[in-house]
């Protein structure tokens, strides 16, 4: 019986030092993240269409579903209807004068006329003052005839500038009732179905970028004062049961605070109360998956 514990502990021992042997070269691991975004509703109404299912690959701005708008169509037809109906009651107003402006050349004949007389003795100054008199008040009523329909045309055209504002607010919100990804990534969720009713700020579905993956870890400040922003360094992920695959990535992101150490985190330095968190952005082969572990070596050994 004591050969038998004997021989189980020296086993333990044995594969406890080959587990620190494979370890030792790795300066901190970690957690493989991605950039995710939740699409959510834009505008109200049934989703008509949400073509997006979990798993798959979508491009930037590619049209995915897309909500009723029928009520919105309605209404800009209402506002253009009132647009043109406006542009009936504009006023032309070389047309409305005309006949004002007809009577004012008149009474300057007449005043010419009348000057001429009175050089010559054949009328008086008092029937020229007349004249004169009534061709002045002719010129007030023309400036304030002209005011009047330039004033009302004005009016009409501030109410069609506020009516092509709306229409122009309903043309956006038309927009918006169109559902697509903001950028090129995988469905990981999806939250909303075709016939169900969305309201703004519902969530439809997230996006998760998987082409580039970040693993997020935690280094010592004795690590920090040798890496920096855009520094290479190596990364490794689990392939198979015991073995690691090797990645090139680049430090993207450096916490400029320091926390303490989270306990799922191991560090090289067990003894150390304080780490900074770092992300490193590592080329997705596909094999990257969201949620695995990975290891990070600072020096890369060419």
């Amino acid at each position: 019986m004591k050969t038998v514990n004997l021989l189980i502990t020296g086993m333990a021992v044995l594969a406890l030092a080959a587990c620190r042997g494979k370890n030792s070269g790795y300066d901190a691991s970690g957690v493989f993240e991605a950039t995710e975004i939740t699409v959510s509703a834009k505008g109200n109404g049934e989703i008509l269409r949400l073509d997006a299912a979990e798993g798959q690959c979508v491009e930037a701005r590619t049209t995915l579903g897309v909500i009723d708008t029928m009520q919105l169509y309605l209404k800009k037809a209402q506002l253009q209807a009132t647009i043109r109906a406006m542009n009936s009651r504009k006023l032309t107003v070389s047309r409305q004068i005309a006949a004002l402006q007809e009577q004012i050349d008149k009474q300057k004949t007449e005043q010419r006329r009348f000057e001429t007389l009175v050089r010559q003795n054949a009328a008086t100054q008092k029937q020229l003052d007349d004249v004169v008199s009534g061709l002045a008040t002719l010129e007030k009523q023309l400036a304030a005839q002209t005011e009047t329909l330039n004033s009302s045309n004005s009016s009409l055209a501030g109410e069609q500038e506020s009516l092509a504002v709306q229409i122009a607010q309903i043309d956006d919100l038309i927009r918006n009732s169109i559902i697509a990804s903001p950028v090129k990534g995988t469905v990981i969720g999806k939250y909303a179905e075709a016939g169900e009713f969305a309201v703004q700020g519902r969530a439809l579905f997230k996006v998760a970028d998987l082409e580039v993956m970040y693993l997020r870890a935690y280094i010592t400040s004795a690590q920090l004062t040798g890496l920096k922003i855009g520094q290479t360094v190596a990364v490794f992920s689990d392939w198979g049961e015991s073995g690691r695959r090797e990645y090139r990535g680049t430090v993207s992101w450096i916490s400029d605070r320091a926390e303490f150490t989270p306990k799922t985190i191991q560090t090289r330095d067990e003894r150390a109360n304080l780490v900074y968190a770092v992300k490193i952005a590592v080329k997705n082969d596909g094999y990257i998956k969201k949620g695995m572990y990975g290891e990070v070596q600072l020096m890369i050994n060419d």
